[in-house]
């Protein structure tokens, strides 16, 4: 006697709840359990003088191109919604300044606002760039160095970043209350 449709349900069912329970590495056929591991960080640091980032001795050519694009916004000011319209504005929010630098090492063909930033690359800190964002604010890491419209710290000051709000250059900042994300291979 063949089972009843509602007997193959109720095992099926039963088979999709066991495979809910098993761990992800044993249904990583093929993976030999490996999970996911942090991408290294960069061995040289950018750095900053006079305000400016300069990209370490053999960083990749985006990421030079990314730091060279973030440069020519520096010392603009703080505007909302700058940089949402066209990359070229007058003064840039904190998502318009990321736009424009990852613009520049064509990670990105229009502007993204924060939220939209909190899905884009692929998720957690990559190895060259990493973009930190929330509803609220996105700012980015890029060879060690805090491209940021906000969060000002000492060190900045010190290697001459432009006083009051834009886009500027610091070290990094806390991240709890951010998702991180990176393009991929960077």
């Amino acid at each position: 006697m063949a089972p009843s449709p509602r007997t193959l349900l109720v095992a099926a069912c039963a088979l999709c709840a066991l495979a809910c329970l098993l761990p992800a590495a044993a249904l990583a056929g093929g993976s030999g359990g490996a999970s996911y591991q942090e991408p290294p960080k960069p061995t040289k640091k950018a750095r900053i003088v006079h305000g400016i980032a300069v990209a370490p001795k053999g960083a990749p050519k985006r990421i030079k191109a990314v730091i060279a694009a973030a440069n020519q916004i520096v010392r603009k000011p703080y505007r909302y919604g700058g940089g949402h319209q066209s990359f070229k504005d007058a003064g840039y929010d904190c998502s318009g300044a990321v736009s424009y630098a990852l613009h520049g090492g064509k990670f990105v063909a229009s502007p993204l606002d924060s939220s939209s930033y909190m899905s884009w690359g692929l998720a957690r800190a990559g190895r060259w760039i990493t973009v930190y964002s929330n509803p609220g604010h996105a700012y980015m890491i890029v060879a060690g160095l805090r491209f940021d419209t906000g969060y000002r710290d000492s060190y900045g000051k010190k290697h001459g970043a432009a006083p009051g709000s834009g886009p500027r250059w610091g070290k990094a900042r806390p991240t709890k209350g951010f998702t991180a994300r990176h393009p991929a291979k960077f």
